[in-house]
């Protein structure tokens, strides 16, 4: 039986998996027809990195990297967006192995400065994030457009 998780570039083939678990993260069932849309751009994207996890091919984890040119760093800055572990999985180390992936794609890329948010009901994400090395430093706004 494996016990370390394998982490690797998310595919096609890995669409259904992360469907399921962004959805459990939103605590919501998205428009599949639209996610899917979404999904099979952005792995296409050069500028998203999409990473999972898995153990035994069973989907346990997956984050992703969207990285854009900002002109008030004169550079690129990667934002991770989506950042889910299953709850079985949690505090196991599986969450430092995607970031550190996540990390090693921006350097990659060139990308200056990395970013997260976390919805504010997410409470317990702050204490997750600044283990991970994330300092809490700006606030952000949203709004319909």
């Amino acid at each position: 039986m494996q016990d370390t998780p394998t982490i690797r570039k998310a595919g096609p083939n890995d669409l259904e998996a992360v469907y399921q678990m962004i959805c459990t993260l939103r605590a919501e069932q998205l428009d599949r027809q639209a996610f899917s849309r979404v999904y099979l751009h952005n792995i296409n994207h050069p500028d998203c990195f999409y990473c999972i996890a898995t153990i035994e091919d069973k989907a346990i984890g997956f984050i992703s990297l969207h990285i854009q040119q900002l002109l008030h760093h004169s550079g690129a800055v990667g934002e991770v967006q989506e950042f889910y572990i299953d709850p079985d999985y949690r505090g196991k180390g599986v969450g430092k192995l995607l970031m550190d992936a996540i990390k090693n794609q921006a350097t990659d890329k060139g990308v200056k400065s990395l970013e997260v948010a976390s919805n504010k009901k997410r409470t317990e994400n702050v204490q997750v994030y600044e283990k991970l090395g994330f300092r809490l430093t700006h606030n952000k706004f949203t709004s319909q457009p």
